[in-house]
């Protein structure tokens, strides 16, 4: 387990290098948000983040949000949590309960049930589709083929408050025709916000538009694995 002095450490070292990538390219630091992604981690882990002043999260699971961020959030009332990773649809009142955002609405079912909690809820919060852009059998997310008619029934006929697109590139392709493509989606339908790029990726992903890059592994050292 990486020690709270080093979270802190890497924390900072990657914060120094998305503001350095923005400002080669032209863009504000403060327009590319660093998610902090706690897959595995203790909420110890979490808390040192908080600690360092950092409040932007990323969880893969909705159980596992669930059981860290409670309890932080009360100590740190202005942490952000995005669920990064794929939903069920039993599992979207309790993502909308936990999280400020969901990064991986990629099919209608989720859409409507997402919309119907939404209502009953009042709750609002962040939206983004995720596009498969390699069309991987085994990887969530619509397919780019279809993106553009999603995006449009999500926004028109489920009424939902979509503010991006998010994609994982095949881990054996280079990424940049992916985040490429998802920059081409979004243009097409005026969403600004981007997120795409981890922790082997990020710099690139910000000289190609991301407005959000999910790091996990250069923050908090190599997955817990449970004894």
């Amino acid at each position: 387990m990486t020690s709270h002095s080093h979270i802190a450490a890497n924390l900072a070292d990657v914060q120094a290098r998305i503001a350095a990538q923005a400002k080669a390219w032209n863009r504000s630091p403060d327009d590319v948000h660093l998610v902090a992604v706690g897959k595995t981690h203790s909420a110890e882990a979490m808390e040192a983040a908080l600690a360092a002043g950092h409040r932007l999260f990323g969880e893969n699971r909705v159980q596992e949000a669930a059981a860290k961020f409670p309890a932080l959030r009360a100590r740190y009332p202005d942490l952000k949590l995005h669920l990064i990773g794929p939903l069920q649809t039993n599992k979207i009142r309790q993502a909308i309960e936990t999280c400020d955002a969901i990064q991986t609405v990629d099919r209608d079912k989720l859409a409507q049930g997402i919309a119907a909690e939404l209502a009953k809820s009042g709750r609002h919060i962040d939206l983004f589709i995720q596009v498969n852009s390699g069309e991987e059998e085994q990887k969530a997310g619509i397919h780019p083929r279809d993106a553009d008619d999603f995006i449009r029934r999500c926004r028109e006929e489920y009424k939902l408050p979509i503010v991006g697109l998010m994609c994982i590139p095949p881990a054996d392709e280079h990424p940049a025709p992916h985040f490429a493509l998802l920059g081409e989606i979004a243009k097409r339908h005026g969403l600004t916000q981007l997120s795409m790029g981890m922790s082997g990726d990020y710099e690139l992903a910000i000289q190609m538009g991301a407005t959000h890059v999910r790091v996990g592994t250069a923050i908090f050292g190599a997955r817990e694995t449970k004894a």
